[in-house]
């Protein structure tokens, strides 16, 4: 045995692995940042902007791909599941919220579990934007957003493996119903001041009349 050779051999192969495991890591935190403007710019109604931070995200998902094609270690590790959920939490808040087509795993790039817990993490993003528009009076778009909500949920749940293969999809679920019910509540509450708002101006409009 040549030890020396050995240690060569072994050390080489783990430089190789580190140096990429640096470089991902800077690509995966550029990511989850790039990824948060794009919510922010979706919930300020900046959609050019949005739509450019979408493309820019789409390029560093696709590097950290390239990247990690021959080192599987680095990718299966959390860091990039955590990018990849954060990119697909996003990406899915852009086309809900805008009306678009809901891209799928495969048109993001990402892995199923990635997908789903940023599927589910995305209707706590619907319902910020709910409530923003109950505040300006958009009750039937915020019933479409609810409906969204009600479909990733039953969509979620339906999924029942472990946490080790789904990426603690469980909590995700269960921390999505507890939004869902949340805004359920306070969209019905609105509705029911809206028809009673709607009920006095009419009364009022009928005694103005009958003067």
């Amino acid at each position: 045995m040549d030890w020396e050779d050995l240690r060569t051999r072994i050390k080489s192969d783990f430089d190789a692995k580190n140096a990429t495991r640096e470089e991902v890591l800077k690509l995966c935190r550029s990511l989850v940042q790039t990824s948060s403007y794009l919510i922010r710019a979706v919930h300020r109604g900046e959609r050019e902007e949005a739509l450019r931070l979408a493309e820019q995200a789409a390029e560093l998902s696709a590097s950290i791909a390239h990247i990690t094609a021959d080192h599987p270690e680095v990718y299966t590790a959390g860091f990039v599941h955590d990018a990849q959920k954060e990119y697909a939490e996003a990406r899915l808040t852009y086309a809900l919220i805008y009306g678009e087509e809901i891209p799928g795993p495969e048109d993001l790039g990402v892995e199923y579990p990635a997908y789903l817990n940023g599927l589910g993490e995305a209707v706590g993003e619907l319902r910020r934007a709910i409530l923003d528009l109950i505040r300006e009076g958009h009750l039937e778009r915020s019933d479409e957003l609810l409906s969204y909500m009600d479909d990733i949920y039953y969509l979620l749940v339906s999924f029942d493996y472990p946490d080790a293969i789904t990426g603690n999809l469980r909590r995700t679920t269960d921390m999505a119903r507890g939004i869902i019910e949340r805004t359920r509540g306070d969209l019905t509450t609105a509705i029911r001041q809206s028809k009673l708002r709607q009920a006095i101006s009419e009364l009022e409009r009928r005694l103005e009349s009958g003067r």
